[in-house]
């Protein structure tokens, strides 16, 4: 029998700047929904403040890790969920716009130099509205929060299929 490649599904962000938890709001939604659907073995689910040195110790080593977190775009649609795939071989600065100084993309650049690059990395960039100080997502992130811990579970068993059959998993 194989044994179950590591997967990591990080929720970056600071719940205590309203959308910008996002992502931690995601893994605690999939925390819950794991009462019933169990991740599978190797699955860990961590939050994060985005800093690069911290993510890429979340993620090092892994098959699949998937990130989760808040997003700036202009003209912005809050709740809108983008989704960025990257694989160590074709790993590159995407230019998106996370809500922390340095964060995601500098961590994808410098993982991928220091050759500490996931099998595969999955990005959902989620549109916020509001970062302003308080807790709670605005209406619009908070409705994105199931369908995207749906996505993510989606991801980590085609991924497991994948690895269970010997294949490449298909973004």
């Amino acid at each position: 029998m194989t044994e179950s490649p590591r997967i990591a599904v990080i929720g970056v962000g600071n719940e205590f700047r309203r959308d910008d938890g996002v992502g931690p709001a995601v893994v605690a939604r999939l925390r819950e929904r794991a009462a019933d659907r169990p991740l599978p073995p190797g699955a860990a689910l961590a939050s994060s403040d985005g800093d690069p040195g911290r993510l890429i110790g979340l993620w090092e080593g892994t098959e699949l890790a998937v990130v989760v977190d808040a997003a700036h775009a202009h003209p912005g649609h809050p709740g809108r969920v983008h989704r960025v795939d990257l694989d160590r071989r074709a790993a590159r600065h995407t230019g998106a716009a996370s809500t922390h100084g340095l964060g995601l993309g500098e961590a994808v650049e410098l993982a991928r130099a220091l050759g500490r690059m996931p099998g595969h990395l999955i990005v959902y960039a989620v549109e916020g509205a509001d970062r302003s100080l308080g807790t709670g997502l605005t209406e619009a992130v908070a409705a994105a929060v199931d369908p995207l811990a749906e996505r993510v579970e989606a991801d980590i068993a085609r991924h497991r299929d994948a690895a269970a059959r010997g294949a490449d998993p298909e973004p």
